[in-house]
């Protein structure tokens, strides 16, 4: 039986920075400029340790296995012009035209975004949305039993 981690203990949040609600805008503003149904519908940014801030978007596929997550992007960027590291990281929904709120959204990353930012830089902290609003939390209390390679 491999071993495993412990258990996280209860969700350590963290009240949000100025620098984090700049990191939050800038998934908002990217997502913003390049907003299109269906296929670019949600943005991220990640500021790597240095300070520097990525963004990414999504990008959507007819054969849906085939899309790319916004944070794959913003990490991508990261690696390949920064230091690859990951301080703080944050997704953004655009709302789709059905829906009754129509405001752009604070996210959570999926399980494959959770995995990829685990691997990057297990230490990071993630800005998700609670019933006490946006705060941050590392990225291991959302994904408490990674992949072992």
């Amino acid at each position: 039986m491999p071993d495993h981690p412990p258990l996280p203990g209860p969700l350590a949040a963290l009240p949000l920075t100025v620098a984090d609600h700049q990191l939050v805008e800038a998934a908002r503003t990217v997502l913003l400029r390049h907003y299109r149904p269906f296929w670019h519908t949600v943005g991220a940014a990640l500021r790597s340790r240095d300070g520097r801030i990525w963004t990414g978007v999504h990008l959507g596929a007819t054969v849906g296995r085939l899309s790319i997550c916004a944070e794959a992007i913003a990490l991508g960027r990261a690696v390949m012009d920064g230091d690859g590291t990951i301080e703080c990281a944050v997704a953004v929904r655009h709302p789709k035209p059905e829906e009754l709120v129509q405001e752009i959204a604070v996210v959570s990353p999926c399980g494959a975004c959770r995995e990829n930012l685990t691997d990057y830089d297990a230490a990071a902290l993630v800005i998700i949305s609670t019933a006490s609003g946006l705060q941050k939390v590392p990225v291991s209390t959302l994904l408490p039993l990674p992949y072992q390679r």
